[in-house]
């Protein structure tokens, strides 16, 4: 009877994490295809966006495993919705996996405290890893030494979106669905 009890509970937590899996990569999903369509100039070189904030998120609860296959899916789903004219950048995709590694092995392993804390490191760290060293990489082959343009937007763009992180957990209803109902948190 032990073991049905705990199969029934695995299973619910399965679920419970491909649900909140699931909303993250559509969330992410459609704020990338927004700021690709409304909020990008220079040819999208400059393309201001806070799609990575749900893959932050998504690392942080269910863990790295969880945060990289959220980061591929939104890449690759977020690039299929907004007919692309050009094969998907697999680096790109790598940096969009490495937000959701580097954010969920902080939350594991460096930062264990769930609050604004840790969602200041993880976050950070995400964004150095995946946005300002992966990504560009994988985006030199179509914008050339202007790339590292987005390098310093970045410093701008990850303090905005740590801070919405850092607010959004606040909220109880949004700190319950991330850290579950049984979870403490710290404040700071």
């Amino acid at each position: 009877m032990s073991e049905n009890k705990h199969s029934k509970t695995l299973r619910s937590k399965s679920v419970t994490t491909l649900t909140v899996a699931a909303m993250m990569t559509a969330i992410s999903v459609v704020i990338g295809i927004f700021c690709k369509n409304f909020l990008n100039f220079g040819a999208g070189l400059f393309r201001v966006t806070f799609e990575n904030l749900p893959i932050i998120l998504a690392g942080v609860s269910l863990g790295p495993i969880a945060g990289a296959l959220v980061g591929i899916a939104s890449d690759l789903l977020s690039y299929l919705l907004s007919f692309q004219a050009y094969a998907p950048n697999l680096i790109v995709t790598a940096g969009a996996a490495s937000v959701g590694l580097v954010s969920g092995l902080v939350a594991r392993f460096v930062v264990k405290t769930r609050g604004c804390k840790q969602m200041i490191i993880a976050g950070a760290l995400a964004h150095i890893v995946g946005s300002m060293l992966i990504k560009p990489i994988g985006l030199y082959q179509f914008y050339g030494l202007a790339v590292l343009w987005r390098v310093p937007m970045y410093f701008v763009i990850a303090p905005v979106e740590i801070l919405l992180l850092c607010l959004l957990i606040r909220n109880e209803g949004v700190a319950k669905l991330i850290y579950g109902t049984n979870e403490k948190r710290s404040t700071k």
